[in-house]
């Protein structure tokens, strides 16, 4: 399967800080839109939430800034499942250059189902979106690991 493209834009002129560089924050703005549209994909789409009252929850998102993005310039997500199990999803975002090869931002994510009715809990996910997720594993089998997946952030102790 080639790569599950999330989200495609342009980087906005709201995006940028003084340098003409896409800021921090909208690094995840980006990657949660993908997020949510990979959520469509899965049966989690805002009007299967609105009848279900089951979305997802970011419980841990790691980012790697890997290469300056300047307004204006195209970019996608690339969208990877690393793993999932009957009430969570690990996925990696890949930010790219439209069309190119060339990795700019990665983002690592833990997301949690879960059934919203009486305040949020954890609650398996549906059949249809585990076998969404089990079909899209499946297709994505071929595709090589990610780099930037299971990273610790720290400096060295020293003795």
């Amino acid at each position: 399967m080639p790569a599950l493209i999330t989200y495609k834009t342009p980087i906005l002129q709201d995006w940028v800080d003084y340098n003409g560089h896409l800021r921090d924050a909208f690094y995840l703005l980006i990657f949660s839109f993908a997020t949510d549209a990979f959520m469509d994909r899965i049966g989690l789409a805002s009007d299967d939430r609105d009848a279900s009252g089951h979305s997802l929850f970011t419980l841990e998102a790691h980012l790697n800034y890997l290469h300056e993005v300047k307004l204006g310039e195209p970019v996608e997500v690339r969208t990877q499942i690393i793993g999932h199990d009957r009430k969570r999803v690990q996925l990696y975002h890949g930010l790219y250059k439209a069309d190119g090869d060339v990795e700019l931002a990665a983002s690592e994510q833990m997301l949690l189902h879960v059934d919203l009715a009486g305040g949020p809990k954890s609650a398996p996910f549906s059949e249809q979106s585990l076998e969404a997720l089990r079909q899209l594993s499946e297709a994505q089998h071929d595709q090589p690991a990610p780099v930037y997946v299971g990273r610790v952030i720290g400096l060295p102790r020293k003795a």
